[in-house]
């Protein structure tokens, strides 16, 4: 009789070890699911983060001029600023063709080097509540309109190439916009051909 007792209680410890084991298992195994559908996730929400700050410089206009040529533009030294009613701009220009300004280009009568790069980046004006003055400020970023100088890929115009970039602020998105063809801005700029169909001179400061 105490054979048998001992016997059942043995075998209900074991039972007992055997559910503590599988409960152990089970409940490592689905911290290990939870962890991997985790991680997942973030990699996920990565690579979406990543394609959406890519998106800009992946962009290329109908000409193939592409928006990752000017990378780094937003940081490029100002040239000059303009407005009209309707938009307010300020013109930068990589360390190249900045370099050019500072030597006397285009009013030395030499013309800016391969590779010089301009940009034009525009906004809509607003007027400013806050300032003690009239004054209008930048309110939503609309376009970013480039140049760049390659005379062996765009020798029917002047050796520079165009393109517009448009801004959503809705979608915080860049498109390039399907109606700039590499000579959309040279029937205007043609205008300076004296000044390497450049308008805006290096301002003072």
């Amino acid at each position: 009789m105490s054979e048998l007792l001992t016997k059942s209680v043995a075998q209900q410890q074991q039972e007992e070890k055997i559910e503590t084991r599988t409960a152990v298992e089970r409940i490592a195994g689905f911290t290990i699911l939870a962890t991997a559908v985790a991680v997942l996730a973030v990699l996920v929400a990565a690579a979406v983060y990543a394609q959406d700050a890519q998106d800009k410089y992946s962009l290329k206009s109908p000409s193939g001029i592409a928006f990752s040529d000017f990378r780094g533009y937003e940081d490029w030294s100002v040239v000059s600023s303009a407005r009209t009613d309707e938009v307010l701009k300020v013109i930068v220009a990589n360390p190249a063709m900045i370099n050019a300004y500072k030597a006397g280009v285009p009013g030395n009568g030499q013309a800016f080097p391969e590779g010089s790069m301009i940009v034009k980046l525009q906004w809509k004006p607003k007027k400013s509540t806050e300032a003690q003055f009239a004054v209008d400020v930048p309110d939503v970023f609309t376009q970013a309109f480039v140049m760049e100088k390659d005379s062996k890929r765009f020798p029917k115009t002047g050796g520079w190439g165009y393109a517009v970039f448009n801004y959503a602020a809705a979608t915080d998105q860049f498109t390039a916009d399907p109606k700039s063809l590499s000579d959309c801005g040279h029937s205007c700029h043609v205008a300076v051909k004296a000044k390497d169909y450049i308008f805006h001179p290096y301002q003072k400061r």
